[in-house]
């Protein structure tokens, strides 16, 4: 961007420099330049009083430009930007098009962008009580009288729409989490751990067998009874015991994330069982359950996606020294609630954004 830019503003962005702190989050906020104001506050060396960079900050992210951030930003944490690459099995998922997806997809965006614009608690991208919808959405939820493609925010208070709620009832991450032709709670505890936990299993060791659908005496088995079987192997059991309990929680919604109700059971289909025991011993069962069993216990949570924040904000990794700034950062965002807000103007404050090392 700096390169490329006309020569006037890249003058101005060598003015910046010159006269204090270059204004570069605006590449973290905007993906693009400082805007005329930005520049002209930062040559005037206002950027160095701290009300002012939290007053261009928060203009800066109620601006429309701050899309970028969360569109790139929710694309890389919950790997929206992998939806395009799914293909559902059309035999056993024929609702699923390019409709649907991109429905998925602009859900998700449109709850982060509330989340950001009105400077919610992070803790909300959890246990959000509304949703965004259109129409064809919407029939997929069974969420009555939405009609039209616009979207428009629907609120999920109702009991009926408790599974709903927050980021675990979305259908992006549900497909995202699935095979083209079955639920993998494997891949959803895996995400979780990874995404939400900040705790990423070790990668599996080579050449895993399948699951095997039939019992010794030729019975079919359950998903849940596979998953035992194959988890009796030792070399299996390290990374499935951590994993499977997570992923068996979301059992209730099928690969492409609609919610499956007694009245979908067939003979062929047995009744799921979504319930499991978590690392820490505590008995869940259902989505529901360990949505709340983990709003209960926020912190891990909480420290995941300021790590994801400051990595996005740095654009390199985090070495063991930047956990100092993350700790303080959580520390600083506490007594407001933990809003999203006060992680972003953290992490434009901080030393690891503000400084760069020496080579």
């Amino acid at each position: 961007f700096f390169f490329q830019a006309e020569d006037g503003i890249r003058d101005k962005l060598v003015t910046g420099v010159q006269t204090c702190a270059l204004p570069i989050f605006s590449f973290f906020l905007w993906s693009s330049i400082p805007d005329d104001e930005l520049l002209a506050v930062a040559e005037k060396g206002k950027l160095k009083d701290p009300a002012v960079l939290d007053q261009q900050v928060k203009r800066m992210l109620a601006d429309n430009k701050s899309d970028a951030l969360i569109k790139n930003f929710s694309g890389q944490w919950w790997s929206l930007r992998n939806l395009k690459m799914l293909s559902p099995d059309p035999q056993l998922f024929p609702d699923y098009d390019d409709n649907l997806r991109m429905a998925f997809e602009k859900e998700s965006e449109l709850l982060f962008a509330e989340m950001i614009r009105d400077d919610h608690s992070m803790i909300d991208v959890l246990r959000a009580d509304f949703t965004y919808v259109n129409e064809r959405l919407a029939r997929h939820y069974g969420i009555p009288n939405v009609y039209g493609s616009h979207f428009r925010r629907v609120s999920l208070a109702d009991p009926a729409y408790a599974n709903r709620r927050g980021l675990f009832g979305q259908g992006s991450i549900l497909t995202l989490t699935s095979r083209a032709n079955r639920t993998s709670p494997v891949l959803r505890g895996k995400w979780v751990l990874e995404n939400i936990l900040g705790t990423p299993p070790p990668p599996p060791p080579p050449n895993v067998p399948d699951l095997k659908p039939k019992g010794a005496g030729g019975e079919t088995l359950t998903l849940k009874q596979q998953m035992e079987q194959h988890r009796a192997n030792p070399a299996c059991q390290a990374c499935h015991k951590l994993m499977d309990p997570i992923g068996f929680t979301f059992e209730n919604f099928d690969a492409i994330g609609k919610y499956r109700t007694l009245a979908d059971y067939t003979d062929n289909a047995p009744p799921i069982d979504a319930s499991g025991v978590l690392p820490d011993g505590t008995n869940v069962n259902g989505i529901i359950e360990f949505r709340d069993n983990l709003i209960k216990n926020p912190h891990l949570f909480l420290n995941t996606v300021t790590e994801k924040m400051l990595t996005y904000a740095l654009g390199r990794g985090l070495e063991y020294y930047d956990n100092a700034t993350v700790r303080q950062l959580l520390r600083d965002a506490e007594p407001g609630g933990y809003r999203w807000s006060a992680i972003v103007t953290g992490i434009v404050k901080s030393p690891p954004f503000q400084m760069r090392r020496a080579k």
